[in-house]
């Protein structure tokens, strides 16, 4: 997989791992990471929330 990035945002990550002596593919693998999980957990959420909204019209829907 191949990210391009504009060029600030590229010195931002080149400028972060340097700073915490990591590889800058690293850094952005983890910021990934941590945007999936955050997101996922953000979906989750929502959709146990709609599903509760709508219990009876897909109790309905089901029969």
């Amino acid at each position: 997989m191949e990210l391009r990035l504009d060029p600030a945002l590229a010195q931002a990550l080149d400028d972060l791992a340097d700073a915490r002596d990591r590889l800058p593919e690293e850094v952005a693998e983890e910021a990934v990471r941590r945007y999936l999980g955050e997101e996922g957990a953000h979906v989750r959420t929502l959709a146990t929330r709609l599903a509760d909204e709508h219990a009876d019209l897909l109790k309905r829907l089901g029969e």
